[in-house]
């Protein structure tokens, strides 16, 4: 029985090293289906297994011919049977890696060390097993053997976790950081001496060339802006929406987050550079001098760059506990040096919807330090500023679009360091604003947007010539400026019932216009926007804000979609393409819609099968319409469906035909659009909906790719 399982493995070793030169000999050419891609996945986890069984098998040979051992049948058929076994897993991990080397994102010269280094490993324990019986086969050949054999599976362990982990992985933890160059302020560019470094450190390890983690590479600027598998890394100047800003931000144990657990984390500060960069529009040219005095960014890049030749402040106190500023960083708050090696500390609090008092008085603990604070856009009260003016050596304070009154600058009064001041958008008066500069050593103060008119700061500034006054634009009727486009607040594109839109703008007193029928809103005729929009049905919103002396902004239009059902369980009937499956059915009803980039994973691909799905309704539910929201690209061969059929009924192997949709083929020249394909019929009541799309299987003759099918992408899928 023994020698029966013995020849049994023996044979499936030889087949399985048959294999391995198969695909090595076709690799090139092998395109591995959708249902064997899990056994390539599951090389990272068996490949532990083979490599402890190998290093043992390795330990046991090369002591095989000592003579206390030699004559030891127990040990020669352990090391006998262990060796088998090693070469079998080892082969079989290989064949696994081999299999998942094919996915999109494993490229580069790491891969091609790690993979042949890998292949030599399994056919060496093999080689030693076939011939470690042999008449030739003494004590230095195995030695030798071994030695080899062991120093190639050390070196392809390293490429593996290379691969997996970044480049240094191992020694990372306890290798000093290597020295980068300061460059002087007056000297710097943001981009390339404060956000790049920060990619190269923390991000370029697991997204280079050699190993796209995710399709990602980080090197240069144009790989960043193209993004990866999921998408575009960022949208410049719409930090909220940043894929880049949602993944570091995610809670350290979510498998999505960025960097891995176990790398090394970006600080708060690398955070908020990220940040503020992309809010400023992701600008490359400009230098870091350009920035305002109290910018926050340029408040962050001095704190990684040289200083400049000029001379810079000192400060008389000492540094708070590091611990403490750690303490109080949190994603909505962040603390951090005004310089390298400066006790000086600058304060970020974002997020007013979640902004308490208790937010301003936890900082008591680091008063002494904090010579900057930016407040913007937070429900700031007149009352909170007795807790400001307790920050003595407060020298920047940025009060922009708060809640305060002219009354509220008595509080500031005791700060007399502070010199540098921004009530833009507040509620600041003449009077109040007079009384302040009395008696305090500002600098610079910031003015626009206020109950001041441009007479009144005017006379403030010649009774004031030692100060700065910013008062903004004038608006006189000769010098018109553009509006920036109004921005539109809505949680989601796709409801079920009624949803509410609400629009702000950052200027005061401006008009916010707006249509639902498809017509460019104007400055009389269109609705004005109040408070809030209601939306009960399919809706294509267009909105503009208006100012008299300023010229209208830009148009921003948005569709929203009612489905009012969504299904307790959807099945694919047929697989989507391995490249374009999404979340599988969960994007269909995922209430997210997709763009132009079909990269994401908010779309579904299909080409060598039509889309057919099967949804399952616990309860029964009255519907008439199918709405199929799909991709047209026509570049790129996606393309409508030909036809879509609906089938329904309470029993799901007895479905009914409920309608059958025909679809026209695109012309030439068609742009590329996010379109809805609504079927409708008769109201049904139902408890399983199977909707089959067919793509087109001869591209017309005007395509460049004629008589090849067409991509067929949907993104979600609306029932009413």
């Amino acid at each position: 029985m023994k020698f029966t399982i013995k020849s049994l493995a023996e044979n499936i070793l030889f087949a399985l090293n048959i294999f391995v030169l198969f695909q090595l000999a076709f690799f090139d050419n092998i395109l591995v289906p959708y249902w064997l891609q899990p056994v390539g996945r599951m090389h990272p986890l068996l490949l532990h297994f083979p490599i402890v069984l190998v290093l043992l098998a390795m330990l046991l040979e090369f002591f095989r011919f000592k003579s206390s051992y030699a004559k030891e049948k127990i040990y020669q058929e352990f090391n006998a049977t262990l060796f088998l076994c090693s070469a079998l897993l080892t082969t079989l991990t290989v064949i696994m890696g081999l299999l998942l080397s094919k996915e999109e994102g494993y490229t580069g010269d790491l891969l091609k060390w790690h993979k042949w280094t890998g292949v030599c490993v399994a056919f060496m324990v093999s080689a030693i097993y076939w011939s470690r019986n042999s008449s030739w086969y003494k004590a230095p050949i195995a030695k030798m053997g071994t030695f080899l054999t062991t120093l190639c599976l050390i070196i392809t362990g390293h490429y593996g976790a290379s691969l997996t982990h970044g480049e240094n992985f191992i020694l990372e933890p306890i290798m000093p950081a290597a020295e980068t160059i300061k460059i002087p302020i007056d000297q710097a560019v943001i981009f390339d001496h404060v956000v790049m470094p920060i990619f190269t450190q923390k991000c370029v390890s697991c997204h280079n060339t050699d190993k796209a983690k995710g399709e990602l590479v980080m090197t240069d600027i144009h790989s960043l802006l193209k993004g990866g598998k999921t998408g575009k890394l960022l949208v410049s100047g719409r930090p909220e929406v940043s894929l880049l800003l949602e993944r570091i931000h995610l809670p350290l144990e979510e498998k999505k987050h960025m960097p891995p657990k176990g790398k090394t984390q970006l600080t708060a500060e690398e955070m908020a550079i990220l940040r503020l960069w992309i809010k400023d529009n992701t600008d490359l040219e400009k230098k870091v001098t350009t920035l305002a005095d109290g910018d926050s960014l340029k408040i962050l890049a001095t704190s990684v760059l040289a200083p400049s030749d000029k001379n810079t402040a000192n400060y008389h106190f000492a540094a708070a506990d590091r611990s403490t500023i750690e303490k109080l960083n949190n994603n909505y708050r962040v603390i951090y040096p005004l310089a390298k090696g400066s006790p000086a500390l600058a304060v970020n609090i974002y997020n007013k919807s979640i902004y308490h008092v208790e937010t301003l008085k936890e900082l008591q603990a680091i008063k002494k330090q904090i010579v900057s604070l930016n407040l913007a856009n937070l429900p700031i009260k007149d009352d909170h500023l007795k807790i400001i003016n307790q920050f003595e050596n407060l020298r920047t304070l940025n009060l922009n679009f708060t809640d305060i009154t002219g009354e509220a600058l008595a509080h500031l009064k005791p700060l007399k360091q502070l010199h540098h001041l921004s009530l833009s958008g507040t509620q600041a008066n003449y009077s109040s604003v007079k009384e302040f500069l009395k008696s305090s050593k500002i600098k610079q103060l910031t003015l626009w947007n206020t109950q001041l008119t441009q007479t009144e700061i005017s006379e403030l500034q010649k009774a004031n010539n030692n100060i700065v006054l910013i008062g903004g634009f004038k608006d006189d009727g000769k010098s018109p400026a553009k509006l920036n486009p109004p921005r539109l607040l809505a949680d989601t594109a796709v409801f079920d019932h009624t949803l509410f839109l609400e629009i702000k703008h950052p200027i005061n007193g401006v008009q916010i216009r707006y249509t639902t029928d498809g017509s460019e809103p104007d400055s009389i005729r269109s609705p004005l926007y109040d408070s809030k929009i209601e939306v009960k049905e399919n809706t294509l919103l267009k909105i503009r804000a208006f100012k008299d002396g300023w010229f209208g902004s830009d148009l921003v239009s948005a569709h929203f979609y009612k489905s009012r059902y969504r299904p307790d369980r959807i099945t694919l009937l047929l697989p989507t393409d391995p490249l374009h499956k999404g979340e599988d059915g969960k994007t269909l009803i995922d209430r997210i819609l997709g763009d132009q980039n079909t990269n994401s994973d908010k779309w579904l691909g299909f080409r060598e099968n039509p889309m057919e799905i099967l949804l399952h309704f616990k309860q029964a539910i009255d519907i008439q319409s199918v709405t199929l929201h799909i991709l047209q690209q026509l570049s790129a061969s996606i393309l409508p469906p030909t036809e879509i059929e609906i089938w329904g009924g309470s029993d799901k192997n007895n479905l009914k035909l409920l309608a059958l949709n025909k679809i026209e083929i695109p012309k030439k020249g068609d742009a590329d659009t996010l379109i809805p394909i609504e079927t409708t019929f008769k109201p049904q009541s139902i408890n399983h909906l199977k909707i089959i799309a067919k793509n087109i299987k001869k591209l017309p003759a005007w395509h460049p790719a004629k008589g090849a099918s067409a991509w067929l992408f949907m993104d979600e899928l609306l029932l009413n």
